[in-house]
């Protein structure tokens, strides 16, 4: 008993003693990406006369919070409030239409067999690859074309289509909705947009509210579209009015109030993206996502 303890107890340790190298690399990786929203926190609570002079890893004080929030919102009568609602409306409306085509694709590419499949999702798998930078001009020039250049639709419209999003709703389709279900809705006369819309959706459920998260994000932060479609202030999103109220800082000096109006307004513009992902991570399907890649 006791000499077959001891290899056990020799592999435990060795285990153990393997895991304290790779914690270390993971807690350095935490504190890499954690610390830059720690200073935006601890940022927020500080005016424009303390930000620089004070400790830039705490906090100065919950009345100059306060503050910052009233110069945030009250900054050209509230259209930093207009330009958080203009985010949000791209990326929510971009996002659900762009999950809702992606799952369509997918679950043709991963059930239906048609001339072209294999070329179709090959080409879908090199749009992968494409950055979506290389792609605002073609986009602008055509948008220009239709005379949709400085409207809401020349942000939603390029947002409707992502070759990820079909990637993954394929995976997703394989992966959670059998064969023998769908045709058991065949057999009772069901036809394919109702099999789509009473069977095929709700096995998706995961996998719909991951991909949904990913579009939100991509379009959230897609500030170089934004930059090449728009030059009316009110349609901008909150990410070029940030970079707006930036540009007239540098010219005024970091004691401007302004400093205070873009630390507190990148925190606020944060927030939302933040929460989704607290709220939405435990519906995500990681091991569907791996399972792809391997076929």
């Amino acid at each position: 008993m006791t000499t077959a303890r001891q290899p056990r107890r020799a592999l435990s340790s060795k285990w153990a003693l393997g895991r304290v190298p790779v914690g270390l690399v993971m807690a350095l990786f935490a504190v890499y990406f954690f610390l830059p929203l720690w200073w935006l926190i601890v940022s927020a609570s500080k005016d424009s006369g303390t930000l620089y002079s004070s400790f830039s890893l705490w906090f100065a004080g919950p009345d100059k919070v306060v503050s910052n929030l009233r110069l945030t919102f009250g900054y050209q009568h509230g259209i930093y409030l207009r330009w958080l609602a203009n985010s949000v409306g791209y990326a929510v409306i971009g996002g659900a239409i762009a999950t809702l085509v992606a799952v369509a694709a997918g679950y043709a590419f991963a059930k239906f067999d048609f001339p072209g499949r294999g070329i179709g999702f090959t080409l879908v798998l090199g749009g992968v690859l494409v950055p979506g930078a290389a792609l605002v001009m073609p986009l602008f020039l055509m948008m220009s074309e239709v005379h949709l250049t400085n409207t809401y639709w020349s942000i939603l419209l390029p947002s409707v289509v992502d070759p990820f999003g079909v990637y993954l709703a394929r995976i997703y389709v394989q992966s959670m909705v059998p064969d023998d279900l769908l045709n058991a809705a065949r057999i009772d006369g069901a036809g394919e947009l109702r099999i789509f819309r009473a069977v095929v959706l709700p096995n998706l459920a995961p996998g719909l509210l991951t991909i949904f998260f990913f579009q939100v994000v991509a379009i959230w932060n897609n500030f170089f579209l934004a930059v090449v479609m728009l030059n009316n202030t009110s349609l901008y999103p909150v990410t070029m009015g940030l970079t707006m109220i930036n540009e007239q800082l540098q010219s005024q000096g970091a004691t401007s109030a302004l400093v205070s109006i873009v630390v507190m307004g990148s925190l606020v513009s944060v927030l939302p993206l933040a929460i989704g992902f607290f709220v939405l991570q435990k519906y995500w399907r990681p091991t569907v996502i791996g399972a792809g890649f391997n076929g």
